[in-house]
């Protein structure tokens, strides 16, 4: 909102049509993939599975579970610089943050995994052995260590095909190399195929593959999703065996994996395993051979391994390439475009209430689209990196600008001379159910986040003009924003309902603050858990709870989704 330093850039403007008139840009798979159907498939339930992490506990979907992103509480308040209130309760006072907190780096993340280095990877879908890591380096009550919190908010993964790039600094590239984020700057031949017998190892570079570049991030991350050493043919000897969502259950009316779970009480159908998916979806020669490599993909000259003997097979050593593509599949589908602005643009005239309208007039007068461009609502796109016939091309850092939410000095951001504390101009479709706000996760609410802009940040970025507070603003504008949720987002309906899920809502403590230690963990605090139930093609009878609701504790008598009081039936 409000970038005014656009001289080189033309004006990006307001109105046009709805979002349905952009084409998704998807990338030539067809080296690789001959059944997208099944691909799509293998992705939703690869985003899903708690499987997929170290401890068989958090999935990708567990910091994008809530309109793709996460409104998690408790446990979720990380730092760049000074300590931070451990295992705090975020609540209404604590929004929105104070300068001096925010200078001293203080954010809202999302729980991820507790500190472990691993000892032993498994197959058949087991937790990963490994042992706990002590030390100050990692956070812990007590001597009990807790899980540990991004450093920084999680967007949605809604729309987020429209991405050029991903990631708040863009550091997943929109080029993938089949292991790595970093496309063209990563210079190996990752990925082994069988010709006619003999393992080639051949560089892979898939154009308008970004998302694939930032699946592969998470899962060997050590804060996220993975214990300290884990490679990417570790968790490929882990999943290939393994039974898609065994641990969680799926909605028989799933919109894409309804077809799949037939017989299954929990799971997908039990004669499924990631490696009969896998083999349905990609050509032969990725994972037809039967010879041994090595870590590093070399030739160990023999087929057989020992039950737990070192080694990996070709279809192990390129999971990272069909773990990227098929959840940029399954995200591919994750198109929200049937919102009320969406009818307006389309000329339903009637689309919006007087309020609503109102709310746009402000959002135009205050500039908020020269970076929350239509019908995306953000620049960082293909669109504003590539241009179109409407307008010109501005390069790979378009939509990445210096936000005045925190000093730049905590938070490089995408980085470079002259260009630090920058980061990329999120889409504000479904906001009213994507808080907190920010990278920062600093704000709880829409008319904070107006309040933020009204005094031109609160750092001086450059970038951002003040305007003065307006109280009408704060209620026309935020009842605008409100036009940019999509009630299918709103209600998960196809194709946005999902397996279920349990997340981490935080550890417990008796009325000292001291944490109560896991059985059988000495190391680690104990936690609750909240169950997110399984939801079909239908949808919800129920909206999703906004955070807001959360921190006031509306929607706990069931009268919102994911208000996180359901138990978790996953042991």
């Amino acid at each position: 909102m409000l970038i005014l330093a656009l001289a080189s850039a033309p004006v990006w403007a307001q109105g046009g049509a709805s979002l349905k008139s952009i084409p998704v840009v998807k990338p030539d798979l067809t080296p690789y993939v001959r059944d997208e159907k099944t691909l799509v498939a293998l992705g939703k339930a690869l985003f899903w599975d708690m499987q997929v992490s170290s401890d068989n506990r958090v999935a990708c979907a567990t910091c994008h579970f809530h309109a793709g992103a996460d409104h998690r509480q408790q446990n979720q308040l990380t730092t760049t610089k000074d300590p931070v209130a451990l295992n705090w309760a975020l609540a209404p006072g604590d929004f929105p943050f104070g300068v001096n907190f925010m200078a001293a780096g203080h954010r809202a993340g999302s729980a991820g995994m507790y500190p472990r280095e691993i000892t032993s990877s498994t197959t058949d879908g087991k937790a990963d052995e490994g042992n706990d890591l002590d030390g100050d380096a990692y956070p812990n009550i007590h001597g009990l260590n807790l899980r540990q919190v991004t450093r920084r908010n999680a967007p949605s993964v809604i729309n987020s095909v429209y991405n050029y790039r991903n990631f708040w600094d863009g550091r997943a590239s929109n080029t993938f190399s089949g292991w790595t984020m970093l496309g063209e700057g990563d210079p190996r031949a990752n990925v082994l195929v069988d010709r006619a017998g003999a393992l080639e190892a051949i560089k892979v570079r898939i154009e308008h593959a970004g998302l694939a570049s930032q699946a592969v991030g998470p899962p060997l991350d050590a804060g996220e999703m993975s214990y300290r050493g884990r490679t990417w043919p570790m968790l490929g000897r882990k999943m290939l065996t393994a039974h898609p969502l065994a641990r969680q259950r799926v909605a028989p009316d799933d919109s894409v994996l309804g077809p799949y779970v037939a017989g299954a009480e929990q799971g997908l159908a039990p004669q499924l395993t990631y490696e009969s998916l896998i083999r349905a979806a990609f050509h032969e020669e990725l994972w037809r051979s039967q010879e041994l490599v090595a870590a590093d993909g070399t030739s160990m000259g023999r087929q057989l391994r020992a039950p737990g003997g070192p080694g990996f097979f070709q279809e192990e050593y390129n999971f990272p390439l069909f773990f990227g593509l098929a959840i940029q599949a399954y995200e591919t589908t994750l198109v929200s475009d049937d919102s009320p602005y969406d009818r307006l643009l389309d000329g339903k005239k009637d689309a919006l209430n007087a309020l609503e309208l109102t709310g746009l007039s402000m959002f135009n007068l205050r500039a908020c689209a020269s970076c929350h461009v239509d019908p995306e609502l953000t620049l960082a796109t293909y669109r504003g990196v590539l241009g179109d016939k409407q307008y010109k091309a501005l390069g790979p850092n378009a939509g990445f600008f210096q936000t005045g939410v925190e000093p730049n000095r905590n938070d490089e951001g995408l980085g470079g001379r002259d260009f630090s504390g920058a980061f990329k101009t999120p889409s504000l479709r479904n906001v009213e159910f994507t808080g907190p706000y920010f990278h920062t996760g600093s704000k709880s609410t829409l008319a904070q986040i107006v309040d933020f802009y009204t005094i031109g940040g609160d750092y001086g970025s450059g970038n951002l003009r003040r305007w003065g507070p307006d109280p009408f603003e704060r209620q026309a504008m935020p009842a605008f924003m409100r036009t940019f949720s999509d009630d299918r987002v709103r209600f998960e309906r196809a194709p946005f309902d999902h397996p279920e899920l349990c997340v981490a809502i935080g550890h417990i403590e008796d009325d000292k603050g001291a944490a109560r230690p896991k059985p059988a963990a000495s190391h680690q605090a104990d936690e609750r858990w909240a169950g997110i139930p399984p939801v079909g093609a239908k949808g919800n009878s129920v909206p999703l709870q906004t955070f807001e609701e959360l921190l006031l504790g509306v929607g706990k008598d069931g009268s919102r989704a994911h208000h996180l009081g359901d138990a978790c039936r996953i042991e």
